[in-house]
């Protein structure tokens, strides 16, 4: 008589899965919307950083182009209505003038310095009285300013003897116009102007922009860490909701192998067994009166009968090992390699006896050996084959290795048709392991299969 077979899934073995399941996937959700914050948060800082400096510039020569904007008024509006013909010569009514009229409209916290220039490169009025008459060599630039009716902005060059007075300030911007006379004679008008006071101006400009860009980044960021957590959240759902339709796969396959191994030995593998004793008694019976051929013939019978009994139960063990419920692994691998030597094959096990695996892993593992060592028996023409389970920083690891014809493995990594270790390749990466498949042409074939404990 067969041993009795276990009747269910393994104990625990679901519960256990869903809670590390539910534990994995809230760090899981946890970490990916603790990432996707910390992404985000860096393209926010580094998309700030950046229109940060591209505003300021922007808003610097926004505020340039203000003060050029200002001087051309200046001139045009104020200081060009004040001059006559007098200035050239130094004339004290016009020179008091136009003094009054710079003082009073031009000078001020956006200006601090007012020089205005003849073709000759002569200063005919300065509010700074002791540069009048000073004469200093003009620059090619500033001689084609006088024909050019566009203002100029440029840092001022300090250090020239002509801008002297004006080192006190640590940075000056000069803007220069052309105005002219009455009658048309032409004359540059420059102003000098603190860099700080045009910065001033282009930081308000780049803080009336900066502030509503950084606020909307911040706010989009803030928007999208909750749709990360829900897309995670669904995420998580989905696969939760396969893992048990997984789950209740399996459980239907050992049920089904379940109720196919009891109907079997509870039927077929009894009444043959009962064939086969009463055909062996039959013989025995009728072995004085009948004829030696007949005598023979039963008997043959019996034994025929017998071994089909044999081979059924040992296709029983192979449907649904009682051995891996009630004994554990290492008893359940060992009915797989003692089955070996009737086929002519040499079969080493080595796994401890005392190996307490969860049965989820154990059921992956029997299973993965027991498909292995088929295909070895049925394809590989193997000698030998050695069958070994380790376990070491928390994750478990079964090969298989044979030494038969084998077969490359380069192209696909199993042999064609073998659906089996297709399947089992997938219920591996299902369990966050993996099955690797090695194998050369008259070289035998190696079977790892890799699970987390």
């Amino acid at each position: 008589m067969a041993p009795k077979l276990a009747s269910s899934v393994p104990p625990g073995a679901e519960p256990g899965t869903r809670a590390f399941g539910k534990r994995a996937w809230a760090r899981v959700r946890s970490s990916a919307t603790i990432k996707f914050a910390l992404s985000g948060l860096i393209v926010v800082l580094l998309v700030g950083v950046a229109d940060t400096f591209i505003l300021r510039e922007l808003a610097r020569n926004e505020a340039i182009r203000d003060a050029r904007s200002a001087t051309r008024l200046l001139g045009e509006g104020v200081v060009e209505a004040a001059l006559d013909e007098g200035l050239l010569t130094g004339d004290p009514e016009s020179m008091g003038m136009l003094d009054e009229t710079v003082r009073e409209h031009v000078l001020g916290d956006q200006v601090m310095r007012v020089k205005i220039w003849s073709p000759s490169g002569r200063i005919v009025y300065s509010d700074e009285a002791r540069l009048i008459g000073d004469e200093y060599p003009l620059q090619e630039e500033d001689q084609e300013a006088f024909s050019n009716e566009t203002a100029v902005a440029e840092i001022s060059d300090l250090s020239q003897p002509e801008n002297r007075f004006e080192r006190s300030a640590e940075k000056v911007l000069e803007v220069y116009f052309p105005i002219h006379l009455p009658d048309g004679s032409p004359l540059m008008f420059e102003t000098y102007m603190p860099y700080s006071a045009v910065a001033q101006s282009g930081n308000r400009i780049w803080l009336t922009f900066v502030a509503p860009l950084v606020g909307g980044l911040v706010f989009l960021e803030l928007v999208q860490i909750p749709m990360a957590w829900s897309i995670t959240r669904r995420m998580r759902r989905s696969q939760e909701e396969r893992e048990k339709l997984l789950t209740r796969a399996i459980e239907s396959s050992n049920l089904e192998r379940l109720r196919i191994a009891a109907d079997l030995h509870d039927g077929v593998v009894q009444d043959l067994a009962g064939t086969s004793y009463s055909v062996r008694a039959m013989a025995d019976r009728i072995a004085d009166s009948a004829p030696p051929d007949v005598t023979a013939s039963l008997r043959d019978d019996a034994a025929i009968t017998k071994q089909a009994v044999r081979r059924l139960r040992t296709l029983l063990v192979e449907i649904y090992p009682p051995n891996l419920q009630r004994s554990g692994l290492h008893a359940a691998l060992l009915d797989l390699v003692s089955q070996l030597a009737s086929r002519g094959i040499h079969g080493r096990l080595d796994v401890a006896e005392d190996l307490n695996l969860p049965p989820a892993v154990e059921a992956l593992l029997f299973r993965a050996a027991q498909e292995s060592i088929r295909n070895v028996v049925a394809h590989s023409g193997a000698r030998n084959v050695e069958v070994e389970v380790r376990t070491e920083e928390g994750r478990a690891r079964l090969s298989v290795v044979d030494d038969g014809q084998g077969f490359d493995s380069a192209d696909g990594g199993s042999p064609e048709g073998h659906f089996g270790l297709k399947l089992l390749a997938d219920l591996a990466r299902d369990s966050d392991g993996r099955l690797d498949i090695r194998s050369q042409p008259g070289a035998g074939t190696t079977v790892s299969l890799e699970v987390p404990l």
